[in-house]
């Protein structure tokens, strides 16, 4: 290779050496040829599949991506992983392993890396686990890499309106209440979701594509492009020619996932009122790269952060809206400028923060997607921390779009959601009711699934924000009202959510931060001494796995030790 310096970081124990001929025989097979085995080996990490729209355009982007790493002077090998798609899994038994697939296809990228030795890395994820997985796996992995969102997904049209597949859950509470019939109900499920691309609004989804670009480990611009856009290739492209630069210029993730681009991250959500899936994943990352990260950090970021998108699943515009005024780089721009961002941080373009928004366009003159700095829907983030007597180590709240901020009612205790939507049908919850769910945490779950189609019952039967719904599960990205999650520690860990009996009165207050329920310290003692420890909910497989090693969810819910 001459004085050209030898990118083969890892792959060189394959590539050299009479004892490797086996070993380049094998790659042979899949199509090296002598010049290959001189240039680094890259891998495309995909996880394209057809069983979600989300990522169902995947293969085609990985193969942008390879094309790039060769052109740029790599050898580029696409490998799969699983996706587990979220809108299809909601509601029903195939929730639990909802969460638990965001540890699975970290650890499968992780081992596939390094048992192929590998020396970078581009990610492509879709559906909501994929993006904090990547992230995961990139930050254990530490290898030159870089993250592309596929996009989202269009809007769908019925009768001149956008719908999108939150739509299709709360129509499923309209029909329930008689507001629209079958023919309605069919035309609803039939249009909500028009092709490829991840859900629309600011869910989870979007939410993770915006904060892994504002930490730097993605292409500027991309977590807003949508699936569709024809540029959505050419940033693959980029992706992969990047990871060769990134090589070239000893660039890690580590250098680029500092505490202050976690900082950078949580701004961005706050600021578009994202989903408070955002601290699991967040805190998840940062536990892989190394970083102090804590619920802390995000209130004390969210005090400064006014929200300013009117997206939805409590504004709105989706984010193919956004894309169209300026993306997420826009938004970024005003956030900068007014001194909410750190804008000496690295990031995979090898360039700052800064220097990258210097290259990107103003908002659209004129546009309402995103508030002005000093017109916004609320002065600061709409993802608060909760804490009190109910939820030691806090619990998360998402209040944009609520008028009230306290809620003070009867807990209606429910150990699963069947026995909760059950409630809600035969109309057993009321007005002014404090509805748990429990026993639906990590462990107790397990896998901790979201409660969207709860929420969404809540919100078509006319009870939104007039019904407290709170769980030591957590919530779609899609899903709003006066709902608090991540209630923690969980039930299941003896969590004072478990001590909680019919008829507590509990009390939730956002400006206060607070949650708690009305118990003396005597009959609190006397609950907790004669609660026992339940046995774990699976006994063999994915979910036992994962019951036992998982941590709290204000630890992220993550399956490694402490570091």
């Amino acid at each position: 290779m001459g004085d050209k310096k030898d990118l083969r970081i890892r792959s060189k124990v394959i590539s050299e050496g009479a004892n490797r001929t086996p070993n380049r025989a094998m790659l042979r097979a899949v199509g090296f040829k002598d010049e290959d085995f001189k240039k680094p080996m890259i891998g495309i990490a995909s996880t394209w599949s057809e069983v979600t729209p989300c990522n169902i355009h995947i293969d085609g982007l990985a193969r942008e991506a390879k094309k790039g790493a060769a052109q740029a002077g790599g050898a580029p090998m696409i490998f799969n992983t699983i996706t587990v798609s979220d809108g299809i899994a909601m509601g029903h038994e195939g929730m639990h392993y909802s969460l638990p697939s965001r540890e699975i296809i970290a650890d499968s990228m992780e081992t596939v890396t390094s048992a192929e030795r590998l020396d970078g890395v581009v990610a492509i994820g879709g559906c909501d686990k994929t993006t904090p997985a990547s992230l995961i796996a990139l930050a254990r992995l530490n290898l030159p890499s870089v993250y592309v969102y596929g996009g989202t997904i269009q809007p769908g049209k019925l009768n001149g309106k956008d719908v999108d597949i939150v739509s299709s859950f709360e129509a499923v509470g309209q029909h329930q209440q008689g507001i629209i019939n079958d023919e309605e109900l069919h035309q609803v499920e039939c249009n909500s979701c028009p092709g490829a691309g991840a859900c629309g609004g600011m869910y989870t989804a979007n939410t993770m594509a915006a904060a892994v670009e504002a930490l730097g480990m993605s292409i500027p611009g991309s977590s807003s492009t949508p699936a569709i856009n024809k540029y959505k290739e050419t940033e693959c492209q980029q992706a992969g020619e990047l990871v060769i630069q990134l090589l070239e210029k000893d660039i890690y993730p580590k250098d680029i996932m500092t505490k202050e681009a976690f900082e950078n991250a949580i701004t961005v959500v706050m600021a578009l009122g994202g989903s408070t899936n955002a601290f699991l994943h967040l805190l998840a990352i940062a536990h892989s790269a190394g970083v102090d990260l804590s619920y802390d950090d995000f209130e004390r970021v969210r005090k400064h952060v006014p929200h300013l998108a009117d997206l939805k699943p409590s504004g709105r515009y989706v984010m193919q809206d956004l894309y169209a005024v300026g993306g997420v780089p826009g938004v970024m721009k005003i956030l900068l400028e007014n001194g909410l961002l750190h804008g000496d941080c690295l990031t995979v373009t090898g360039r700052t923060l800064a220097e990258n928004l210097a290259d990107a366009p103003d908002l659209t003159e004129g546009q309402d997607v995103i508030r002005a700095f000093d017109n916004p829907l609320k002065p600061n983030g709409p993802l608060v921390v909760l804490k009190g007597n109910l939820a030691p180590e806090g619990a998360v709240a998402k209040m944009s779009g609520q008028k009230i901020s306290r809620f003070e009612g009867p807990a209606r205790v429910y150990d699963s959601e069947d026995d909760a939507t059950k409630a809600i049908m035969d109309d057993d919850i009321k007005e002014g009711d404090v509805l748990v769910i429990r026993h639906v945490g990590p462990k107790g779950g397990p896998g901790m699934p979201e409660m969207l189609s709860i929420t969404s019952m809540i919100v078509g039967r006319g009870l939104g924000g007039k019904v407290a719904l709170l769980t030591d599960g957590r919530f779609s990205g899609g899903s709003h009202g006066f709902v608090i999650g991540h209630v923690a520690p969980e039930a299941h860990t003896g969590g004072p959510i478990g001590l909680l009996q019919e008829g507590d009165i509990v009390t939730i207050d956002s400006e206060t931060q607070e949650i708690n329920f009305k118990i003396t310290d005597e009959e609190f003692e006397k609950r907790q001494k004669a609660w026992t420890t339940p046995e774990l909910p699976a006994r063999i497989g994915t979910l036992a796995k994962y019951a036992k090693l998982v941590s709290s969810s204000a630890k992220g819910a993550v399956t490694d030790l402490d570091l």
